[in-house]
Order: structure tokens, then C-alpha cells, then sequence
């Protein structure tokens, strides 16, 4: 395949950032997957945080919920060691926004929950949940404590 000079890079990765996240977003929720299914989840949302890291408007919130996803869709594929490792870097890409700093604890209380560790998925569904009081969006703090009641 030859490139073509006249393509717009810059809108090719905002067009792929979303797309691949938004596609990823209807694996995730199907009730049930096949594993070829898993397997195009888990490509479609790293896709998803490759084009962000492409774009030069990429804020450490963006990488933090291109992270999160990423821990998403490995514990939903059951990979728990790779969901807690995309979850550590959510917490650490977060930026100051509770939200994100909230679904960053989401993630690693899912992925510990998914490995049998309740002990750390207890303490990073508290994190999650002080980092949810502070979020000051009612439609966000709601969005978060959803995603945490369905842990377990």
C-alpha cells in the first residue's frame, strides 16, 4: 500500500482515537463474547490509545481513559495481568480531574478483583469512591459509581 502524500494525518488519528475507542465500547458491552471477539476488543482499544498518543492534542486525561479501556477489555478477556498493568498507567496518566484519577482506581480494583484478590480490589473501590465525591459533574460521579457497584 503507497501513502498518499494529501492525507490528512492529523485527522486520520482524531478520526481512529474515537472510532477504535467507540468500537472497542460495543465489545465491552456485549453480555457475552467469542474469543475471536476478545481478541478484536482488545485490538480495537489499543488501536484507540495508539492514535491518541499520535495527536498533538493528547492530554493526560485522554491517555488516562485510553489506558483505562485497555485495562477494561484485558479483564474482561480475563488477561488480569495485563488489566492491572494498563490500570497502573491510568494512575499514573491521569492529570488532576477526580474523574479520571476515580475510574483509574476502577480499573485496578476490577483487575484485582478478576485476579481473586479482593483484599486490593477493596481498597481501590474506597480510592475510587473518595475520588467519585470529588467529582463535581452529577453525570460523571454517577457514571463512576455505576461502573463501581458492578464489581464484585
Amino acid at each position: 500500500m503507497n501513502f498518499d502524500p494529501s492525507t490528512d494525518t492529523a485527522a486520520a488519528h482524531r478520526h481512529f482515537a474515537a472510532d477504535c475507542f467507540n468500537r472497542a465500547w460495543d465489545f465491552i458491552e456485549k453480555a457475552t463474547r467469542t474469543r475471536d471477539e476478545d481478541e478484536q476488543m482488545i485490538g480495537l482499544a489499543h488501536a484507540s490509545l495508539w492514535h491518541w498518543t499520535q495527536r498533538e492534542d493528547c492530554t493526560a486525561e485522554n491517555l488516562s481513559a485510553g489506558y483505562w479501556q485497555v485495562s477494561r477489555v484485558y479483564a474482561l478477556a480475563g488477561l488480569t495481568e495485563q488489566a492491572r498493568r494498563y490500570a497502573e498507567c491510568a494512575c499514573t496518566s491521569h492529570g488532576e480531574a477526580p474523574f479520571y484519577l476515580g475510574y483509574a482506581h476502577e480499573a485496578l480494583a476490577r483487575a484485582a478483583a478478576r485476579a481473586g484478590d479482593p483484599e486490593e480490589a477493596r481498597r481501590h473501590l474506597a480510592q475510587a469512591r473518595r475520588q467519585a465525591e470529588a467529582v463535581t459533574d452529577d453525570e460523571g460521579r454517577k457514571l463512576l459509581l455505576d461502573d463501581l457497584d458492578t464489581i464484585g
